[in-house]
């Protein structure tokens, strides 16, 4: 793949579209382009984590190794793996490649570098991050609510059936 053909596709992944040319020049120059057979797999559930991989063509598959939930596909543009790029973690699920696929690798640690020697690129990431958690505790919040609510509702239900239930 060319040099500017992966910083589009970089650009394209919500966590980079931030990212400065200078910097996704440095990134995709950096990152590793690897290729994969149609059912190949690209990591399996449980292995260490310590790379994000942008699909540059054909498509990845998320397959709980259980079958427990239903696979999800992620085309070209996805990130998959977005938080081995910031944190050391374990793979959830297993990954297999949809078709010849390409993706381009970017490992943790050259991440963690770019972050460092760009720190305005790491603010930036950081109040998005920050910004995201916020959503969510405020989501959270309302489904506590709502739950609190029925769990007094039940409770009065309860209260209510068994007043009202005759005695033996």
């Amino acid at each position: 793949m060319s040099l500017a053909r992966d910083m589009e596709l970089l650009r394209q992944v919500p966590l980079l579209s931030e990212f400065p040319d200078e910097q996704l020049r440095l990134l995709a120059f950096s990152a590793e382009n690897v290729t994969y057979r149609d059912g190949e797999i690209l990591f399996s559930a449980g292995e260490r984590a310590d790379a994000g991989l942008v699909v540059a063509s054909g498509a990845i598959t998320l397959e709980l190794e259980d079958g427990s939930a239903k696979p999800v596909t992620f085309g070209p543009g996805s990130l998959v793996g977005e938080t081995a790029l910031l944190v050391e973690t374990r793979r959830p699920a297993r990954a297999v490649a949809s078709g010849a696929s390409e993706v381009i690798r970017i490992r943790r640690a050259l991440f963690k570098r770019m972050l460092q020697e760009f720190p305005d690129i790491a603010r930036r990431l950081f109040d998005v991050r920050a910004a995201e958690f916020r959503n969510t505790v405020g989501a959270l919040s309302r489904v506590g609510n709502v739950l609190e609510q029925i769990d007094r509702e039940s409770a009065e239900l309860r209260a209510s059936l068994r007043r009202e239930a005759p005695e033996d």
